[in-house]
């Protein structure tokens, strides 16, 4: 192992499948409220390409108040699932350094910022989509699933100079999602359009899903996934 994870504390117990073959990408993945990265680690497991690394960090627990302020694993706090609701912007902007940190550690290592996908699920799509849009350095692509655009108010300004503008997004929502509505993940793709290339946003639902992933979905991540970081 080279590099030093001590440096980036979700890196240090963060669950990591690596490669059988030399890795020349990464795709980090941040799973949704309540959950770890075990969970998406096995998922992605089932659609790995042999020279990607894939890094599923687990969230602090801290409490929700969405959840009566039981303490959980979460990346910021929630305090509603509505466009409207109040945002933790404190607790977004730092969760969002917390990544950028992961990624700053892959370049450290050899994977350039072009060969590394940011992703997740609910909460953790919400932060993969704020920290790649903020983020300094031209990523790959955004894998955002069952999501929204946290501070979505603040964009397109927050883009940082515009470095990730014709970045590839893939976006995916089950239309029967009860937490949140595939409506939000409509006007959330539309808010994409004036923050990246339009072209760049692909927005796909899928009948019968609620707030949860299928195999449809998981197909399409992979092929995402296989068309931005081929074989080097």
């Amino acid at each position: 192992m080279c590099g030093n994870n001590m440096s980036v504390p979700l890196l240090t117990d963060a669950v990591t499948l690596s490669g059988p073959e030399r890795e020349t990408a990464a795709v980090i993945f941040l799973h949704g409220l309540g959950d770890t990265g075990h969970s998406w680690a096995d998922a992605l497991s089932a659609i790995r390409l042999p020279y990607v690394k894939y890094i599923c960090p687990h969230a602090p627990r801290i409490p929700v108040t969405l959840n009566m302020k039981m303490v959980m694993p979460s990346w910021f706090d929630l305090m509603g699932l509505t466009p409207d609701a109040p945002e933790d912007e404190a607790g977004i902007k730092k969760a969002a350094e917390n990544i950028k940190a992961i990624i700053e550690h892959e370049m450290k290592n050899g994977i350039p910022p072009n060969r590394i996908i940011l992703g997740g699920f609910s909460q953790g799509g919400a932060l993969s989509l704020y920290t790649a849009l903020t983020c300094q350095h031209q990523l790959a692509g955004i894998v955002a699933l069952s999501c929204w655009l946290p501070l979505h108010k603040a964009f397109p300004q927050a883009a940082n100079n515009g470095v990730n503008k014709d970045i590839a997004i893939l976006q995916c929502h089950g239309e029967m999602d009860p937490m949140i509505p595939v409506r939000f993940g409509a006007l959330t793709a539309e808010k994409l359009k004036s923050v990246v290339t339009p072209t760049k946003v692909q927005f796909k639902t899928y009948p019968g899903v609620m707030h949860s992933s299928c195999p449809q979905e998981m197909m399409a991540v992979k092929e995402f996934i296989e068309k931005l970081l081929p074989r080097i």
